[in-house]
């Protein structure tokens, strides 16, 4: 006797992006899982990945979309953060560990002053707790397991960086719109630095991803 087994279905043919309003602490791999079992989705991907930290528009392709993600991801972007200044992390935002403290706390005429310093084409190293890799490996996997790792400059580009709001003396929003393969919290440590402080993110939004 011959036993047919029968095959697992493995979702529908659904077609065309749903624009993810991502929540605090979830994952992008999380949101697509979210998304892709909501519409019983056969295919899903995501364009533009979000840390856990940050909230805001994560573009989500099912099906034939997911063929055009690296068009979308190619796009503008622009974001909304809060720096908390006077503390270094070693991830460069809220969930890493302290690695140096300062007592300068920025002035709103300081912070104006240099902002022009950081739009346009600038070079930037990406954070170690990053996707870049080096040597076929994540630089945040080498980070976590403490290999020595020295990422190379890149050109990025900033189209604008404004000051939004100083809430008190340890924390400024800012708006940022920019291209491809700029890291906030890069700005955020680099921007730091240069008021003669150290500068981390305690919150991140992402209000446009490419055409989104």
């Amino acid at each position: 006797m011959t036993v047919t087994m029968a095959r697992k279905r493995r979702g529908r043919p659904v077609h065309g992006w749903v624009i993810f309003d991502k929540p605090l602490g979830m994952t992008s791999t999380q949101a697509v899982a979210r998304v892709r079992r909501g519409f019983d989705a056969a295919k899903a991907g995501h364009a533009g990945t979000l840390d856990p930290l940050a909230t805001g528009i994560l573009p989500i392709a099912l099906g034939e979309a997911t063929k055009v993600v690296a068009k979308a991801m190619d796009g503008a972007k622009a974001y909304r953060f809060t720096i908390r200044w006077g503390e270094e992390r070693d991830t460069d935002d809220a969930e890493g560990e302290i690695t140096n403290t300062s007592d300068v706390r920025p002035a709103r005429q300081d912070i104006v002053a240099i902002l022009d310093e950081f739009v346009g084409d600038i070079e930037q190293v990406p954070p170690d707790y990053s996707a870049i890799k080096q040597g076929g490996k994540r630089a945040y996997a080498m980070a976590r397991e403490n290999t020595p790792l020295v990422l190379d400059a890149r050109t990025i580009h900033i189209d604008s960086f404004d000051l939004v709001d100083i809430a008190d003396a340890d924390h400024a929003t800012f708006d940022v719109a920019c291209g491809k393969g700029s890291y906030m919290r890069g700005l955020a440590r680099d921007l730091g630095l240069k008021l003669g402080t150290f500068g981390h993110i305690s919150a991140l939004r992402r209000l446009v991803c490419g055409p989104f």
